[in-house]
Parts: C-alpha cells; structure tokens; sequence
C-alpha cells in the first residue's frame, strides 16, 4: 500500500512538458490552476481526466487514490483506454505522462471550471473539484497567428500555479553588397544593398527554430519568399541545416502575373533531417537585377515569412498545424544618370552620343555599361546603376561643336544597412576629372547634370578686319605689276 501511495504520489507531481511550481495549499472544497506568463491570445481549457480523493502526504505531496475516470474523458475514451487505476499505475515517469496525455486527447469531451482572460499574464482556471487534469489550448484559437500552442500540461488539483511551455521560430532575410569599382570583398548579411542592372545579389534566408521541437513527431518548415519583379531567381538555392547543406527541401519558383516571384523552399518534417531543439536552417541563393528594377528610394523589397509547425499535441505526419510568423524584409536600390547636352549658352542641343563606362577594380578596366544616342534630342538617361567610379565619353559630336574631354566621376550612397524598413538616405555625384555639376533627387534616384559643347573656331565673314588685310595686299600686288609692265614698255620703246 505504501509502494502504491509512492507511485501515485509521482504520478500527481508530473508535468507534461513545463515547469510547474505547486503552491501547497490547505484543501478546499474546490480548486484552481493559473498559467503564468500566458501570452495574450490564448484560451486553455481543462479536461478532469482522472478523479478521487485528494489528500496530502506526510511529505506535503498531494495524493489522489480510489482512482476513476474523471467527467473530461467520453464513455468510448474510457472503454478504449480501460480501467482508470491501472492506467494510472503505468504512468512511471515524464515520457509515460507525455504520452498518456496524446493518448487520452482523442477522448477529451467536456471541459471543467470557470476560465477567465488573461490578466496581468495569468490565466486561472478556477471552481475545479480534486482530480487529476489534462490542461489545453481551445482548438482553433491560434489559427494563422505567430504563435504556438502550450503543449499538453497534466496536472492535479489542489491550487497550482504552471509556467506553460510553447515557443516559435524566427526568420530573417539579408543580402550582400559591394562597391566593385573599390572593394576587394562583399559586406556581412545587411538589410539593404545596390547593385547595377546586369548584376548577380547573393540573398540568404535563416531560421531559428523552436526551443521545443523534439516535442513534437514532426516539425514542418516552409520559406515563402517572394522576389520583387525587378530580380530574377537563378535558380541556384542551397539550404544547409546548423551549416551542414541538405537536398531534403522542396525547390520551388513560380512567376506571378504582377511579375513577381514566389520562391518556397519546404519540408514536412525537419526532424527527419537531423534539425533539432534551436536548430538555424539557411537558404542562400542569387538573383539577377533586371530592367523592371525600381529607381530610387522605392526600390526593390522583397520579403519572407515562414510557415511552421504550432501545434506539438497533433503534429503526426500530415497532420501539422502551422503558423505564420512576420514577414522580414531587404531593398535593393539602384539609380540613374541624366545628361543633359547644352551648347555655350545653355541652349539644348541635338546630335550627340555618349557611351558610359564603369571602373571595376577586380579587372583593372573600364567595361562599357551603355551607348546611348538621341540624335533628335538633348536628354541621355543611363538607368539601372550602382556606386561607383565611372567614366562619361562623347563618341558623337554636334557638328560645329568641339568634342568633350572624356568626364571621369563617382556615385556615392548611403542606406539603412540595419533596419526592418531600410531607407534610402543619400545620393550624391562627384567629378574627378573634367567639369560636371551633378544635381541629386534620392526619390528618382536620379543625378542629373548639363554637359556643355563650345562651338568650333569660324572664318572671318567678307567685309571683316581679316579680309581686308588680303584684299589691300592683292591690289598692292596688282599696282605693283602694272607699274612693272608700263617701265618694260618705256625701256623698250628708249631702245
């Protein structure tokens, strides 16, 4: 009887997957347990699972024997599960309560005391008669919200206070950058980055799990990333688990009608794939920057939000319930230079060309980004570009015009490289060689500037001081051959 006493003793002192601090209390007629640091959102329910009669032991220990069914276990439930005290005398440690309370959930039918909200993060479930309680989340509470159902908690009556156990995963997209025409190596993960058109952007996606998923049978995990219509995915995904790459996920890319484009990189069950308790799941990939790409301080966002497993009490194979949790977010920038071609008196002029080139330091050498020609207008427009050095040369004149020097000059930006909104901050063009004057809008992200041609040297007109030197040369010249002829004459005639 005394081995009996024991068992039930620990039975009733178990808890299912928590901390629970029992606050030893005398006995009342009816009882209570408060779930403390219960996040708003949450409403649990109590199932009577087993009852009898509650004493306390010598130890203060509570003790509940004449073993039954308790009033939250359905008929069939209890008929399925068998005789209530030999039940309870298989429940020797914290995994066999574990796995009572999933066994026994199927059966829940009707719940017990008056619950209230929670205030001052507690929830009291109060008025319960002495027995033994499977503790809950009201199914369906949690539907789409970035949270995760308390897992199972079992517990017995007297008053007692239980610290719930539920954790969720986070998630965070980053990208790189670099400034190619000075840097050797790319920046650490950051929120923002700008990049020319043309040009390949790594991006990395990282999830930290839950602190729980070893309670659960299964654990899915899905990315939903989506790419703004700008970039375009190569694909090239890798996912690694605590840095170890895995081909356990599910590569997907599909091209939406607005032009944008979900990646989703999923498994049903991470667990099978070694990940555990914290484990970090990255996905690292690149896209291409192309023409769609937003100018300026929009830019390109692009987001992520994981889907994953939130409810550890039904998480079998294909079972998993899930939750969201909030999107996070990068930009992309890129800008666009704006010539304006203008004669010495600040008139428009027609008939240029210009071709812009990038310095890059890997190479050594200027790489032609654009040719742009506008033989009927003023106006050249290079789009798509990032920070850098870079070299402005006319490779067609006006005519009567004197070619330009080429025009040497840098791109300079700032944005927010750690933000959940990253900004544009600051667009600036400088020259380093020839004369440019660069105005700047970051909203366009534009630098516009004029760039003058002087007219050639001309001919002086008939009647001008020039032409008349030549004309009073040439009939000092004509006089001085007449004079000559008419002296021949006279010398001849003397003869």
């Amino acid at each position: 009887m005394k081995k009996a006493k024991k068992l039930l003793g620990l039975l009733l002192t178990m808890v299912m997957m928590m901390s629970v601090a029992i606050t030893a209390m005398a006995e009342d007629e009816t009882y209570s347990i408060t779930i403390n640091n219960s996040a708003e959102g949450h409403t649990y329910e109590a199932y009577q699972i087993f009852t009898g009669d509650l004493s306390t032991n010598e130890d203060g220990g509570k003790v509940l024997s004449n073993i039954v069914w308790g009033s939250g276990v359905s008929e069939a439930g209890q008929t399925a599960l068998g005789d209530a005290a030999a039940k309870a005398e298989t429940l020797k440690t914290e995994a066999d309560a574990k796995a009572f309370a999933k066994e026994v959930a199927p059966y829940l039918t009707t719940a017990a005391g008056s619950a209230s909200t929670v205030t001052d993060g507690k929830y009291v479930i109060s008025v319960l008669t002495p027995g033994y309680y499977l503790v809950k989340d009201q199914e369906g509470s949690l539907t789409g919200d970035n949270d995760a159902y308390t897992e199972y908690i079992v517990r017995v009556v007297g008053n007692v206070e239980a610290n719930p156990k539920s954790d969720v995963p986070e998630v965070e997209k980053k990208v790189k950058d670099i400034n190619d025409s000075t840097d050797d190596d790319m920046t650490d993960w950051q929120d923002s980055a700008d990049y020319d058109i043309g040009d390949s952007i790594p991006f990395q996606l990282k999830a930290t799990l839950a602190d729980n998923v070893s309670s659960y049978t299964t654990y899915k995990v899905v990315f939903h990333d989506t790419l703004s219509k700008g970039l375009t995915y190569n694909n090239d995904a890798k996912v690694y688990i605590d840095g170890a790459e895995t081909e356990g996920f599910t590569v997907t890319s599909t091209v939406n009608a607005d032009g944008t484009t979900t990646l989703t990189v999923s498994s049903d069950d991470v667990k099978s794939l070694d990940a555990g308790n914290n484990s970090v799941i990255t996905v690292e990939y690149t896209a291409t920057l192309n023409e769609n790409a937003v100018l300026g301080s929009a830019g390109n966002p692009n987001e992520v939000y994981l889907e994953y497993s939130n409810n550890p009490n039904k998480s079998e194979a294909g079972n998993n319930e899930t939750g969201n949790t909030p999107a996070d977010k990068v930009i992309v920038f890129t800008y666009k230079t704006i010539i304006n071609k203008v004669d010495g008196e600040d008139k428009p002029l027609t008939g240029a060309e210009f071709t812009l080139e990038k310095y890059n330091k890997e190479t050594d050498e200027w790489k032609a980004i654009a040719v742009v020609k506008n033989d009927e207008g003023t106006t050249f427009t290079f789009s798509g570009l990032d920070d850098g050095n870079y070299r402005l040369t006319e490779t067609k004149t006006p005519a009567g015009y004197n070619t330009i020097e080429p025009i040497e000059f840098t791109i300079t930006a700032e944005h927010d490289v750690l933000s959940d909104n990253p900004a544009l901050t600051s667009l600036r063009g400088n020259e380093t060689t020839g004369e440019i004057t660069f105005t700047s809008s970051t909203t366009e992200g534009s630098l516009s500037a004029d760039v003058v041609n002087k007219a050639g040297s001309t001919l002086p007109e008939t009647g001008g001081m020039g032409t008349t030197i030549f004309y009073i040369l040439g009939g000092l010249l004509v006089l001085f051959a007449v004079v000559l002829l008419v002296s021949k004459k006279r010398m001849s005639c003397e003869k």
